[in-house]
């Protein structure tokens, strides 16, 4: 391979550290803005501005080089410049698409795992191609991969998810126990003592793990922290405590928000000045190894890279360079707000929609972590639970329906225990140069502190354990196969060497392309006009008004669903009754969690309204799940007997079945101006076409008991038409109830404002 190709191994590799930093940004944006977005303490702008300073700060402070990308996984003396190469190419590709997989699903990965084990799978099949052309075995692989340093990292990062739980839960436990949810009326000598401590641990956090490598700080402050540091912490504890109170009480000041705006800014800062070298650490091992085999004069299959093993100094300008694309990233990346959402999600105080069903597993964990409770509450005295009770009691405070969705998700307090716990682990784990995960520490202590501040109740907790085993499965997916995607494609690379690069690199076009457009799809699907909407008013006539939107998007899809379902049955097209079926479910969704809401809603009612309204909503949602199971069993019926390859039906089956249809298409059609247009006096002239609609099915059913007899041979065709046109039937039959309610309720509800009109 000519010199040329590995200057275009180069180019490619840094502009995959591009991409690379972009999807990473965007995945690791959780670990540094999930307590400050999840308890709302600050502005989510002033949080952004905070984040960005810390990120840029770090960017520029981050003078180290990542070891593990030049020899902490491999030993580079045992390969040449040719197959370094080959490693790096399959790491940064592997990389980008998982972690950009991760990101288009919503969920948190640790990107410290995903590089470690793609450099380690790389690693392991261009040694083992190595090892079998000299006829060596397996044995051997010990001399090309540094199998200590792998162990110790996995191990390491297995126990942080363990410590960082359990930690979190326990010091979040105490922290309420001592200030409770009723933080705000405390003394405030606790909120001092409480700043003091938070404040002196993310600093701390910042001298050993964030500036640990920088030369912002003369050697003796440096050598005081490292070599004195029960004095240093005490130190800023106190003097820390002392200016907590002074702020406290003559400025006016929250210090716990002035904790989370510090701890957010400190673990933003970590991130850009650490785990930065996860993304640009590989591309720039690889421009040095470059220039030093260009220098070298040597052939690119016989040049040992033996120079790996000395420590390089990162260039200041890719470092300032990565912290730019890094900030814009975290203002722009839509995927990094669903990451976030999905860590605040799993750990918010309060119900509400639970992205993540319940599995065996969870179900179990949850079945005896309540038999363990009740055996503990057996032995505590029941006066000291009581004390205990008092401390976890959620003041009252009335928030109107419409406010709901602006209220934090968990209060200063846990916020602030995140952050501080977060920091202090992280700080230890690199003093002590413990390898762990940043992405598991802080996504594990917020799940810890959630479960200390019961916010996984019986109403929640299987949904939010199932959501924390995704998450962690996940982590552990992504070794997996970051392992095993990063050693096929490194064996590709050796194999088709430039024609496999091109291939691979055009085939990770694609999929990025496709996964950004399926990510804005899936965004703009939630945004849809015509989804179904939770009903908010407090009165009957609001929830008259508000449901005729409902009405009128439900009726305007299930023409939509019907008719694709005998279209596509007439013609034998699978894949259209397949992606029917999916609007179907999707629907059926939505009606379920209109129903999941009843709660909330009779709880908004006005006193004058409760009997009336939620009547009337109940029976409203019971006549829309009965039409969505109707379409339901109409989509499926269709795609079963495709998918089997039955025959299709008879041509005059499918005739009859399209005016049936024609006849359907006019109901809804009528129907969906009248809710669309508010003009509900309308709804009596429908009604009276109900008897004739009931009519052309029994019409139609005549006909096809008549065919049977006679000339009908296929008896799953015959199953499949009669089970068409009774769901058809139930079909017409819901919708007529459906308006029937309506009209009723309606005109009841209009009738008052008439009679006294003329007052």
């Amino acid at each position: 391979m000519g010199e040329n190709i590995y200057i275009f191994m180069v180019v490619a590799l840094g502009i995959l550290a591009i991409t690379d930093l972009v999807v990473g940004v965007s995945n690791d944006a959780v670990n540094f803005l999930n307590s400050a977005i999840g308890s709302k303490a600050i502005s989510f702008r002033t949080i952004m501005i905070i984040a960005s300073i810390g990120i840029a700060f770090g960017a520029m402070s981050s003078s180290g080089m990542m070891e593990v990308a030049r020899k902490g996984i491999f030993n580079p003396g045992e390969f040449v410049f040719e197959e370094i190469m080959f490693i790096f190419m399959a790491v940064m590709i592997t990389d980008i698409l998982l972690l950009d997989f991760f990101n288009t699903l919503g969920m948190p990965t640790s990107t410290t795992v995903s590089i470690v084990f793609e450099l380690l799978g790389a690693s392991v099949a261009i040694s083992l191609i190595k090892i079998i052309d000299l006829d060596g075995g397996f044995s051997d692989l010990a001399n090309y991969i540094n199998t200590d340093k792998a162990a110790e990292i996995i191990f390491g990062i297995l126990l942080s998810v363990f410590i960082a739980f359990t930690i979190g839960a326990i010091v979040q436990f105490i922290s309420r126990l001592l200030i409770s949810f009723d933080y705000k009326d405390k003394s405030k000598w606790v909120e001092s003592i409480f700043g003091g401590l938070a404040i002196t641990a993310i600093i701390y956090f910042i001298l050993v793990k964030g500036l640990k490598s920088a030369a912002l700080f003369d050697d003796s402050v440096s050598e005081f922290v490292a070599t004195q540091p029960e004095l240093f912490i005490l130190a800023n504890i106190v003097v820390w405590t002392l200016l907590s109170w002074v702020t406290a009480n003559f400025l006016k000041w929250n210090i716990y928000r002035g904790v989370i705006a510090f701890g957010t800014f400190a673990l933003a800062m970590a991130f850009a000045g650490n785990d930065l070298v996860n993304f640009i650490g590989v591309p720039i091992a690889a421009l040095q190894s470059f220039q030093d085999w260009h220098a070298s004069g040597v052939a690119a299959s016989e040049f040992n890279m033996n120079g790996l093993s000395a420590a390089v100094q990162t260039p200041t300008l890719l470092l300032l360079l990565s912290g730019g694309i890094m900030v814009i990233t975290l203002w722009f990346s839509s995927k990094a707000k669903s990451v976030v959402k999905t860590s605040v999600d799993l750990s918010r105080q309060d119900e509400g929609d639970e992205r993540f069903q319940p599995n065996y597993l969870s179900r179990q964990i949850v079945k005896l972590s309540i038999a363990t409770f009740e055996n503990l509450s057996k032995v505590i005295p029941p006066s000291l639970q009581k004390r205990v009770d008092k401390q976890f009691i959620i003041p009252y405070t009335y928030v109107p329906k419409s406010k709901v969705q602006d209220m934090p998700a968990f209060d200063m307090v846990r916020a602030s225990v995140n952050l501080m716990v977060a920091s202090v682990l992280i700080s230890i784990a690199t003093s002590m140069k413990l390898p762990l995960s940043t992405t598991y520490v802080t996504f594990m202590v917020a799940m810890g502190t959630s479960l200390a501040d019961r916010a996984w109740g019986a109403e929640s907790a299987v949904y939010r354990v199932a959501g924390v085993l995704n998450v962690i499965g996940g982590w552990f997916f992504t070794a997996l196969s970051a392992f095993a995607a990063a050693a096929i494609i490194a064996y590709f690379l050796h194999l088709g060497k430039f024609i496999a690069l091109v291939l691979l690199l055009a085939a990770a076009a694609v999929i990025l392309l496709r996964n950004y457009m399926s990510h804005n799809k899936k965004t703009k699907e939630i945004k849809a006009e015509d989804s179904l909407r939770r009903a908010e008013s407090s009165s009957i006539q609001g929830v008259i008004e508000e449901s005729a939107d409902n009405i009128g998007n439900m009726i305007k899809r299930s023409n939509r669903i019907y008719t694709n379902s005998i279209n596509g049955l007439a013609r034998h097209d699978i894949e259209t009754l397949k992606k029917n079926r999916k609007g179907v479910n999707k629907l059926s969704k939505e009606i379920e969690d209109l129903q999941n809401n009843i709660f909330y809603f009779i709880k908004n009612l006005d006193e004058s309204s409760v009997g009336g309204a939620s009547n009337f909503y109940i029976s409203l949602l019971g006549h829309l799940q009965d039409l969505s199971q109707s379409l339901e069993y109409v989509s499926t019926l269709g795609y079963k007997h495709v998918h089997n390859n039955h025959k299709k039906l008879k041509y005059t089956q499918i005739k009859e079945l399209k005016e049936l249809d024609a006849s359907l298409e006019r109901l809804f059609s009528d129907t969906q101006n009248i809710f669309q247009s508010r003009t509900f006096e309308k709804i009596g002239g429908i009604l009276t076409s109900k008897d004739e609609m009931f009519d052309l099915v029994s019409d139609k059913i005549e006909k096809q008991v008549a065919r049977t007899r006679t000339e009908e041979s296929s008896p799953k065709n015959t199953t499949l038409y009669f089970s068409l046109l009774s769901e058809s039937k139930d079909l017409i039959k819901s919708t007529m109830k459906l308006l029937e309610l309506y009209y009723a309720e309606h005109d009841s509800s209009v009738e008052p404002a008439r009679v006294q009109k003329p007052n």
